[in-house]
């Protein structure tokens, strides 16, 4: 819904697709209506990740959007009617209203909208950290079952070079009857030349007395 600071409308309710289309159409709309970005105000309502894209958009374009809270844009909308409609176009022109109305709406900038996106990080990282320490915890309890022993011939069971024996050789049975060669090559290359045959051969001894089952 497009309107001037007067009240004059230049666009009823309209609807633009979710990609690049759509939000170039919804562009060259604004565009065929006035020459200074500068005065365009764009308002839409507060909806978590889904503007997130069509925000960046109008960033990049120069444009001012403004994001509002739901419950402010419902409570606007009653105070205009009575009626207790709700609908996607009641909503385009009372967003539109309140941008023309509310002087006290604060704009979204591009700090803002690089903030949400460092909040979204932070979050995926969280999630990623919480993934790491449950399969950490499921890895050392296999472990105790496996090939209890391995523990104390390690500093610790997470590292790179005890993952790649545990990958290639996932138990104390397979371990004692691995070939030393073949250990010690594994163990060499995965610790970076830390463990070499002495370590292979000490792995595979205790691995052949283990109580792993």
């Amino acid at each position: 819904y497009i309107m001037t600071s007067e009240g004059e409308v230049l666009f009823k309710s309209f609807t633009i697709a979710n990609n690049m289309e759509g939000f170039n159409q919804l562009y060259e709309k604004i565009l065929s209506v006035t020459d200074n970005l500068d005065k365009v105000k764009i308002g839409l309502e507060a909806t978590g990740h889904y503007s997130y894209n069509i925000l960046g958009y109008l960033l990049d374009k120069g444009l001012t959007p403004f994001v509002i809270n739901p419950l402010h844009t419902n409570l606007y909308r009653k105070s205009l009617s009575l009626r207790k409609t709700k609908t996607d176009k009641v909503d385009s022109r009372t967003i539109a209203s309140m941008l023309m109305s509310d002087v006290s709406l604060k704009p979204y900038s591009d700090t803002l909208y690089h903030n949400e996106e460092l909040k979204s990080l932070t979050r995926y990282r969280f999630d990623k950290v919480q993934q790491r320490a449950k399969l950490k915890t499921s890895i050392s309890r296999l472990v105790t079952i496996l090939f209890p022993e391995l523990e104390k011939l390690v500093p610790t069971l997470h590292i790179k070079s005890v993952y790649s024996l545990l990958y290639e050789f996932p138990s104390a049975k397979v371990i004692s009857k691995a070939h030393l060669t073949k250990l010690t090559n594994l163990l060499y290359a995965s610790s970076k030349g830390h463990y070499g045959k002495e370590k292979a051969i000490s792995i595979r001894e205790v691995a052949i007395n283990s109580i792993g089952s």
